[in-house]
């Protein structure tokens, strides 16, 4: 048999999707064994000799349900900590004030001094940041 690992790992790329997904026909071996670049992945994904397999079983579905209120025990910090939440709020805040600096709505000037403010913790949300723009920088 030939080793196909490395192409089966370039098409997991190309498709978006995890290796043990990757199928290829074992008829076309030769076919697959002498592609080089992804359009020729892309080509024979087409043709078919390379598919996408389904997701096995149904883990995510049991997950899902399993993730609400009435299951968590422990109190909120428990299930998504301080930091972590601090990071997503963060993050969520700066990428808002580098969005609206790139379209020209915030001055340099009031892009670093709310940039400091979100560092502070002054905002508790991008509702909160997007309101205190509103009627600070904007109103005037």
């Amino acid at each position: 048999m030939v080793n196909i690992a490395n192409k089966r790992r370039i098409a997991a790329r190309v498709l978006g999707v995890g290796v043990d997904r990757i199928w290829i026909d074992p008829d076309h071996l030769d076919e697959v064994m002498d592609i080089d670049t992804r359009e020729d992945i892309k080509i024979l994904y087409r043709r078919g000799i390379i598919k996408v397999l389904p997701v096995k079983g149904q883990v995510h579905r049991v997950r899902k349900r399993k993730r609400g209120p009435g299951s968590r025990k422990g109190k909120k910090t428990a299930i998504i900590s301080r930091k972590r939440l601090w990071i997503m709020r963060v993050r969520s805040q700066r990428r808002l004030l580098r969005s609206l600096r790139d379209k020209g709505k915030l001055s340099r000037k009031d892009y670093r001094h709310l940039y400091r403010l979100v560092k502070g913790g002054m905002f508790r949300s991008k509702a909160h940041l997007l309101e205190y723009i509103k009627t600070h920088v904007w109103s005037d």
